[in-house]
């Protein structure tokens, strides 16, 4: 019997001290809402127009000024790790320059979901070629800044991270090489600098950030 209790108290001891450990760990906070802007490169741009291509975009995301928006519908992040999901809604496409802005986009590219679970920071989304849904792929590849501190810090529900590189992962460039009948696109190149600001409260600031 007295072994039982001893054995009791020490489970109720190792009990107090995950409880005790849980409290300070940082929590995983869902994302309710929030936009992610890029401010397209000056090389990305001249790129396209080089290749005869004309970008636009899938709503309710806009593109002013060479900065494109992505609305943010949901998502989860750890502040300690980080590892996050961010969905989107909005997108990107791509058409020849030539073809009536009215007709149906060559490609469209969208519900991008920045994804940094995995072993590299990875901005995937739906491709749709000429009408016709090829799936999910792997498109941008994502260099958080640096000098970031862990764990993260949120400010007023809010949760935001500047100075995101995205590049062009391999997967996508050859695609798009492919679709298009082109050589010029690889894999790492620069397609702008990110801003994602989050909302992990219970206010939504979206409409302020568009």
């Amino acid at each position: 019997m007295k072994v039982a209790t001893a054995i009791s108290r020490v489970a109720l001891v190792a009990a107090l001290a995950l409880m005790g450990s849980a409290v300070h760990a940082q929590p995983t906070k869902t994302i309710e809402s929030g936009v992610t802007k890029v401010a397209l490169s000056s090389g990305f741009v001249s790129a396209l127009e080089g290749l005869g291509l004309r970008a636009g975009t899938v709503r309710p995301t806009r593109l002013r000024n060479g900065v494109v928006n992505f609305p943010i519908t949901s998502g989860a992040v750890e502040l300690d790790n980080p590892k996050a999901q961010i969905l989107h809604s909005g997108g990107l496409t791509l058409a020849p320059a030539s073809s009536p802005e009215s007709a149906e986009p060559t490609v469209r590219l969208e519900s991008f979901i920045i994804d940094t679970t995995g072993s590299a920071p990875v901005i995937t989304g739906l491709v749709i070629v000429k009408g016709a849904l090829i799936g999910r792929v792997p498109l941008f590849n994502l260099q958080l800044p640096a000098g970031i501190k862990l764990p993260l810090k949120t400010q007023d529900g809010q949760l935001v991270l500047d100075g995101v590189g995205v590049t062009l992962t391999s997967t996508a460039a050859q695609a798009l090489n492919s679709v298009f009948n082109v050589t010029a696109l690889e894999g790492g190149f620069n397609i702008g600098t990110a801003t994602v600001r989050a909302c992990t409260g219970d206010e939504d600031e979206y409409e302020g950030w568009r």
